[in-house]
């Protein structure tokens, strides 16, 4: 290949068409992005394939996933997905994984035997895991998104692109505590207390206990002195501490009766109790209680006869003849749909109450969230939501598009000819619009962005551990690993749920923790323990370091190539001073060559550092923000999210990536419990360490 100015004539080119056909692809998801992704891949020339997907078919993937069909339901998407491309190209070799990609079989060495590593994931966790695994093997990284009419790709190649993680995303939406329990203010907040609080409660296992459940007080600060309307909190939560028995049906209550004594102990005396709060209402204005015997005079007449005739698999709104999913229901509509739907669970789905859990593809569950949370909107004289925008809120639904998927599939495949065919220069993050923009375009590609030096994932070292893992024990490690071969003087562990820390500062209790788990072999320690394919975060704060080990489990070391039990591999990094830490992170580091690029990739020079277009566009990611994103994504709110969508989507200029950092800070203000144990230790250690201590400036787009 002479020049990568050439493309796209090197697409034409009988010795890219062999790298097609030789190259080995893994795909990660099987659902919207991933079916087309199959078949425009094995359209283009791609013969040695493998699938990964956890999932499996249901009713709802078939108006867009079409390599499924209705006899598929319940089956694997990858098997499936897999026998339906063979089906369709006989000669390619396609290697179907119906498992989790985090799974210990999926490790490094694993993904080392790929020339491309493509993705369809639809959650965060699972992104953040495999591109950290593509940037410790050097495997190039072909991510992808979807959410209604806009879509993106981007290219992840390790030292000479920023790596998924280089852009800060922002953390699931949380709301506080007392917020959703006392002071609402928002649909949402109505809606997640209709789901997570009030379902569970009537339908869930009566042990099961979330946040809701459990009073906020203690985890809001340890001062002694509370203000008058932290005393009235205090006493609402007190009172919501009461027999959840009092939610579970009594032997022989009619289930008409039973929703309607749960109707008047929610909407009446519950209420009625908190406006007795007169502290909590000095600055906003209190809520008001419904009488049922307003709402509905003739309960009897009007209820009973129309659920004595409904059969098994009905809905309540079916039966009360509400067939517009768009309507906004008046007051009275919502206690019809409330009283029936609850009825409707303990009478037709008696064997399911006490073990449910809220799904969003459960017609008469979706009904009884909605119409509680609108019952309580009303209440606090909140806007009420339609059957479907609700929906969409609960379940974080943004509705999928096929054509958008299609042509998202067919963009990640346009970026992966270019890395085949050594076209560098010519790569792009590619955008895809809903209206047009500048130029009258709707698809738009801005130069990738440079790897950021103080990525947690690819600006820091990683080195390859490999032991046995159920032999091995963590004082082993820390002494004659860490301590001794990487010559780090404080650590600090983090691997998922496990942490561990020394240094000054410690609490007695929390030293005798850790010291407890020096003993324990590293397959037994907290969260699971370390296996094959864990990823290790070893950090010094004393000498500015920090790196990732890759572990790999053998149980078979030869003691000639390992003497002291374990084989690191890779560059051991050299720990810096202070300055010579801070003057690094203010640095932009040079794009290093091509050594991590395919084997049967052409050889080019490096891309320039600097994005030729200075109006970048980026999606940020935000797991469970599925209201805020509906605007960004579609003037029509609450779409359904596909299985390969990004699960919410904003587009920001980088102007205004300040609001992200505000997300973060009103995010941390969520009320949590204080630590019990080494794994939620962890939990807090590694939330500081994403977000600082002031989380606007931990965030920086530009």
């Amino acid at each position: 290949m002479e020049s990568d100015a050439q493309w796209p004539t090197t697409i034409f080119t009988k010795t890219l068409t062999e790298r097609i056909s030789s190259s080995r692809v893994l795909c990660v998801g099987a659902g919207g992005i991933g079916c087309e992704l199959l078949k425009t891949l094995v359209c283009s020339g791609f013969q040695n394939i493998e699938l990964i997907d956890l999932d499996t078919i249901e009713t709802s993937n078939l108006n867009r996933q079409f390599l499924f069909r209705k006899h598929h339901v319940g089956q694997s998407k990858a098997r499936i997905a897999a026998q339906v491309i063979k089906s369709i190209k006989p000669s390619a070799k396609i290697v179907a994984h119906h498992a989790n990609v985090k799974e210990p079989q999926f490790d490094l060495d694993f993904f080392k035997q790929f020339d491309l590593v493509l993705n369809g994931l639809d959650n965060l966790e699972a992104r953040r895991h495999v591109n950290r695994l593509c940037m410790a093997a050097e495997r190039p990284l072909i991510e992808s998104g979807t959410a209604g009419y806009v879509g993106q790709v981007s290219v992840h190649i390790k030292g000479r692109t920023e790596c998924f993680e280089c852009s800060p995303k922002p953390t699931p939406k949380t709301y506080p505590i007392c917020t959703l329990r006392n002071t609402p203010d928002k649909p949402i907040h109505c809606i997640v207390w209709s789901k997570d609080l009030l379902f569970m409660r009537l339908l869930g296992r009566p042990d099961d206990v979330t946040d809701l459940d459990e009073g906020s007080s203690k985890a809001e600060g340890s001062s002694s002195v509370m203000s008058a309307e932290g005393q009235a909190v205090l006493e609402a939560e007190e009172v919501a501490k009461e027999d959840l028995s009092t939610f579970l049906r009594k032997e022989g209550e009619e289930p008409l009766a039973y929703a309607v004594r749960i109707f008047e102990k929610v909407y009446k005396e519950d209420m009625d109790h908190l406006i007795g709060m007169e502290e909590l209402w000095k600055k906003r204005a209190p809520p008001k209680s419904l009488l049922l015997a307003s709402l509905l005079p003739d309960i009897e007449s009007e209820l009973k006869g129309a659920l004595k005739e409904s059969k098994p698999g009905a809905t309540a709104c079916k039966i009360l003849g509400l067939n517009n999913s768009n309507q906004k229901w008046e007051a009275r509509d919502n206690a019809r749909v409330f009283l029936c739907s609850l009825a409707m669970f303990v009478s037709q789905r008696s064997a399911e109450v006490g073990s449910m859990i809220f799904d969003k593809d459960d017609d008469l569950a979706v009904e009884l969230v909605i119409s509680a949370s609108n019952l309580r909107s009303i209440c606090y004289d909140i806007p009420v939501q339609s059957l479907f925008d609700g929906k969409g809120m609960a379940g974080n639904i943004i509705h999928a598009i096929a054509t958008t998927n299609a042509i998202i599939s067919g963009l990640i495949v346009v970026e992966a000819l270019k890395i085949l065919s050594g076209s560098l220069s010519a790569l792009r993050s590619t955008f895809l619009f809903e209206h047009k923009k500048a130029g009258n375009a709707l698809i738009r590609g801005n130069m990738p962005e440079p790897p950021k030096p103080g990525c947690m994932s690819c600006g820091q070292a990683q080195l390859h551990l490999r032991l046995d893992t159920g032999t091995t024990t963590l004082s082993y490690l820390i002494e004659k690993i860490i301590k001794k071969r990487l010559a780090v003087c404080v650590p600090m562990l983090q691997c998922g749920e496990f942490f561990y820390e020394e240094g000054e500062g410690l609490e007695e209790d929390e030293v005798e923790m850790y010291q407890g788990l020096l003993g324990r072999s590293l397959n037994k320690l907290p969260g699971g323990g370390l296996h094959n394919g864990s990823i290790l975060s070893v950090k010094d704060e004393f000498q500015h370091f920090n790196l990732e080990l890759i572990i790999s489990h053998v149980s078979d070391l030869e003691p000639e190539d390992a003497p002291e039990g374990f084989i690191l591999e890779g560059a051991i990094p050299v720990a810096k001073s202070g300055m010579e830490a801070t003057a690094a992170a203010s640095t932009t580091t040079k794009a290093s060559g091509d050594s991590n690029l395919p084997a049967n990739a052409a050889r080019l020079p490096a891309a320039p550092a600097e994005d030729e277009d200075e109006d970048a566009v980026v999606i940020i990611v935000d797991e469970t923000a599925a209201s805020s994103s509906a605007a960004a994504a579609s003037t029509r709110s609450n779409k359904e999210m596909d299985e390969g969508a990004l699960p919410a989507t904003s587009i920001m200029t980088p102007s205004s990536s300040v609001a992200v950092g505000s997300a973060l800070k009103r995010s941390r203000e969520q009320v949590v419990e204080p630590v019990a144990s080494s794994a939620d230790k962890g939990k807090l250690k590694k939330w500081k360490h994403l977000a600082g201590d002031n989380p606007d400036e931990a965030i920086d787009l530009s």
